[in-house]
């Protein structure tokens, strides 16, 4: 909490909200403690959030917290899996903190809960699967950045409806990302250098050699990004 009981965002949860920008509702799938859609309330970016999540437990912490700021009457809280869950129609859908393929399957259950809302999205792992998912549910990435907090980095993807078609290198790395090749990229492309060769050390000792070739383009592409950001 800030002074006055203001949500203090940490790095990743803060260029979220930037990514959300102004809009009249919003909606966190999987809010888990509620504090995205507190400050959201706070700073008047939005004039009504929906909270949902699977766990009644998770959106209890919500329930709480939004209760001990008075931001309660424009709030609604829904228990269930994905976008199922939504009783409205919000401008602006979130879900951050899981995993990527995770994330394209509640999107792909339910595209007919979307209503063209902006997507904001954190993908803890597999940001290609979710890219690729983009494209199919007609949605197209208007940003993308990296965030690093405390030892991690996660990248934030923005998209709106829109026709996509991206090449392998864009989804591995980002459309966005690879056409600016912001400094905060480095980092995270360091990161998944890493984890693809460890990857490809694996798959070498594997009876099943079907990932070596995935892998060495994977590798190939961020080297690339590498070399270029250090120029």
């Amino acid at each position: 909490m800030g002074r006055r009981g203001e949500i203090a965002l940490d790095p990743r949860l803060s260029m979220i909200a930037r990514l959300v920008g102004k809009c009249e509702c919003c909606a966190d799938i999987g809010c888990d403690h509620g504090r995205l859609g507190a400050s959201l309330l706070q700073t008047d970016q939005c004039r009504q959030m929906e909270l949902t999540d699977i766990s009644e437990p998770s959106l209890e912490k919500a329930r709480r917290l939004i209760y001990g700021l008075g931001l309660t009457d424009r709030v609604r809280f829904t228990v269930g899996d994905g976008l199922a869950a939504m009783e409205g129609k919000p401008d602006a859908i979130v879900i951050a903190g899981m995993g990527g393929a995770t994330m394209a399957q509640i999107l792909q259950a339910s595209p007919e809960r979307l209503h063209g809302a902006k997507l904001v999205l954190q993908p803890n792992v597999a940001a290609p699967q979710l890219r690729q998912a983009l494209c199919r549910l007609g949605y197209a990435i208007t940003d993308e950045r990296v965030v690093q907090d405390g030892r991690r980095c996660y990248v934030i993807i923005q998209a709106v409806p829109g026709k996509a078609d991206y090449s392998l290198k864009e989804l591995i790395v980002g459309p966005v990302l690879l056409a600016r090749l912001p400094g905060e990229l480095k980092p995270y492309a360091t990161f998944r250098l890493r984890v693809a060769k460890k990857a490809l050390a694996g798959a070498a000792t594997s009876e099943d050699k079907s990932q070596q070739g995935p892998l060495e383009q994977e590798i190939a592409i961020w080297e690339e990004v590498c070399a270029c950001l250090q120029r």
